[in-house]
């Protein structure tokens, strides 16, 4: 399967009304051409390093200790697939695997637990209309908790941002409105990898885009659900183009 970039936005709920907002949302995209072509899940677990090898994270010299993270992420796109992000203070590391990784699970419990009600999933309807595929999901966590709506956009005629911006901003904003930010994504903008301080790579706006950045991407919109009981109106991979203006909401 080719590469294609993919883009998240939080649609805002304020008033959680979930169920009508999701529909607001189909019928204005049904308006574009869009045909309903199946439905799909993204869930992510979180894992806590335990105390007990918390020595193994001290930062020498400052008496503190680095909180990491095992994310663990599966995508009904990529359904033999298992993402495992190992996040520490200003690092990422992400992993692709079969799912034969989460039958390592188990033996990793003496290094990380789960914390209970911490696991959240985006389900929903998915769509296709022309080179677009565009999925409309509510975000809830494991305790049956709804967090709000979150809209994934692939465009499949590219891989390289930089190269169809434009269209992409435009298209989400045909049917999103003025919840797509008019500047670029900090996603987007930051270094893919740093080899040396005097020579950062170019930024992931110049970089042909892959399965692992769009489940990177929903981790950062998984945490922003958890982390805030208010909804962000911006996305993590917003539809933006320096210089420009967002649309009005449509109606």
């Amino acid at each position: 399967m080719p590469f294609a970039i993919t883009q998240l936005q939080t649609f805002p709920d304020a008033f959680r009304y979930g169920y009508k907002e999701v529909e607001k949302l189909h019928t204005r995209i049904a308006h574009l051409g869009a045909q309903p072509n199946g439905v799909f899940q993204v869930d992510c677990d979180t894992y806590y390093m335990n105390q007990q090898n918390s020595q193994f994270n001290d930062i020498p010299g400052s008496g503190s200790t680095v909180n990491k993270k095992l994310h663990i992420l599966h995508n009904t796109e990529t359904p033999a697939s298992t993402y495992a992000i190992i996040e520490s203070p200003g690092k990422q590391v992400t992993l692709c695997a079969d799912l034969m990784f989460d039958l390592l699970l188990p033996r990793l419990s003496h290094m990380y637990t789960a914390k209970k009600n911490l696991k959240v999933e985006t389900k929903g309807t998915r769509f296709t209309v022309s080179d677009f595929i565009v999925k409309i999901g509510s975000v809830s966590m494991s305790s049956g908790q709804y967090k709000g709506i979150l809209v994934e956009v692939e465009y499949l005629a590219c891989s390289v941002p930089a190269l169809c911006w434009p269209i992409l901003r435009e298209f989400l904003q045909s049917f999103m409105g003025f919840c797509v930010s008019s500047q670029p994504p900090p996603y987007l903008q930051v270094p893919a990898l740093v080899l040396h301080s005097l020579f950062p790579c170019e930024a992931r706006f110049q970089q042909v885009q892959g399965p692992q950045d769009t489940m990177q991407q929903y981790l950062e919109k998984f945490n922003e659900f958890r982390e805030s009981s208010a909804y962000p109106v911006t996305g993590s991979l917003s539809a933006s183009q320096p210089g420009t203006t967002s649309t009005s909401t449509p109606s």
